[in-house]
Parts: C-alpha cells; sequence; structure tokens
C-alpha cells in the first residue's frame, strides 16, 4: 500500500526532514509511526499525502508513483486517503452530521448517498445519536470521533492519523486506538504516528521508529 524507496526530504536552509528511508507498509497492515518531536513523522506523512513531495527518492501509495501525478489528479488521489488530526479540524458553526459529510459534498454525492455514507460511519464510531449536535457541544474524545467518522465516510483503502489521541487521556485513547483496530479489521491499512509509546506497546502492532530523519527501526517488508 505505502512504499518509500530511499526517501530524503531537505527544506530551505538545509533542514533535513527525511534521510534516505526505506519501509514497505502491506495493504491491510496497521502500524505505528514514532519518534521523538521533530523526527520527520509529519513529514513522512505529509509526503503521503501529497503536501509535500521527496527531494530524492520514490513513493507509492496504492500502486501509484507519487511522482507521477500532476497538481489536477492530487484531490482525486486525496479521496482514497483518510486523514485524522489530532485538534480535529471540525467546523465548529457545522452540526456532526454536516462536518462528516463535508468529503462527500467535495466528492459530488448525492444527498441520498451522503445521508447514508454519514450515518453508517457515526454509526461506527458510536456518535449516530449525535448528528444533530455541535462540535462545542461534544467531549474531546467525542470530537475526535467525529473526525474519524469524517476521515472513513468515503470509504479509503488507507487511513493516516497525526497524533490522534494527544489531547486525550489513557482511556479515551485507548477507545480511540480499538477504533483504528476495527477498520483495519475490516481490511483498511491504517498509519499511525503518536509519541505515546506505552499506549503503543499495549497495542502490540509494528512500530516504525523514527531518528533524525532516519528510520532506525521497523524497516522490515511484510
Amino acid at each position: 500500500m505505502i512504499h518509500f524507496n530511499n526517501v530524503t526530504k531537505r527544506y530551505p536552509g538545509g533542514h533535513v526532514g527525511l534521510d534516505q528511508v526505506d519501509f514497505h507498509l502491506g495493504r491491510g497492515e496497521i502500524a505505528f509511526l514514532t519518534g521523538h518531536s521533530g523526527a520527520g513523522k509529519s513529514t513522512l506523512l505529509k509526503l503521503i499525502m501529497l503536501m509535500e513531495r521527496p527531494s530524492s527518492g520514490s513513493i507509492a501509495v496504492g500502486g501509484h508513483d507519487t511522482s507521477k501525478l500532476g497538481r489536477g489528479q492530487i484531490p482525486y488521489f486525496r479521496r482514497n486517503v483518510g486523514v485524522v488530526f489530532q485538534d480535529h479540524q471540525l467546523l465548529r458553526d457545522q452540526s456532526v452530521f454536516d462536518n462528516v459529510a463535508l468529503p462527500l459534498i467535495i466528492a459530488g454525492y448525492s444527498k441520498q448517498e451522503c445521508a447514508g455514507r454519514v450515518r453508517a460511519a457515526l454509526d461506527m464510531v458510536g456518535l449516530l445519536n449525535r448528528e444533530k449536535n455541535l462540535p462545542v457541544e461534544l467531549s474531546g474524545g467525542e470530537q475526535q470521533r467525529v473526525g474519524l467518522a469524517r476521515a472513513v465516510v468515503n470509504r479509503p483503502p488507507l487511513i493516516l492519523a497525526d497524533e490522534p489521541t494527544g489531547n486525550l487521556d489513557p482511556k479515551l485513547s485507548s477507545e480511540i486506538m480499538r477504533l483504528f483496530e476495527n477498520f483495519n479489521q475490516v481490511g483498511v491499512t491504517v498509519l499511525i504516528a503518536s509519541h505515546d509509546l506505552a499506549l503503543i506497546a499495549r497495542m502490540e502492532h509494528r512500530v516504525l521508529t523514527l531518528d533524525k530523519g532516519q528510520l532506525i527501526h521497523g524497516q522490515e517488508t511484510v
């Protein structure tokens, strides 16, 4: 599903975000991406999402060489990638339903199909009864579950998460991680960036560890 081949990312000024990174994440696999602050976790995720491009090396996602995708193809590519952020990035003046429906509206789905998919996604994260609420009326854990519902409403084959439990207590963090596992169990590939080493150890999944832009653990392929 994701294949990095000798990928380096250099920024203006000389800072190296990633340094000759090689790894393969198989279709239907779940893995954690960890490392110190500034190790390159966010850079790696941005390269997968085509928010940034590598300075050298190649990246393939879902069988597509990302270097061959032009700017006009990026929105279509991203429909196959669900993204979950630490700060939820919900629209505060829109209902839970409308927040989750946003990717479908952008993709041009009919109102009827939007309604069915949104309610199915909310049901999967246990928030079907909160569809009319505004985000401010929800707890932090519920807001994160709305973000997860929005990420999967398009039924993407790949989910990326950037510190999805960073603002949550241990109990809520475990609940969110179990939801990621649930989606993985139906064939979705999941890559989660997290600094919560204790939680990662309990989950017992593959771990990719970055240190100063280099992948020092987890290079083995599946």
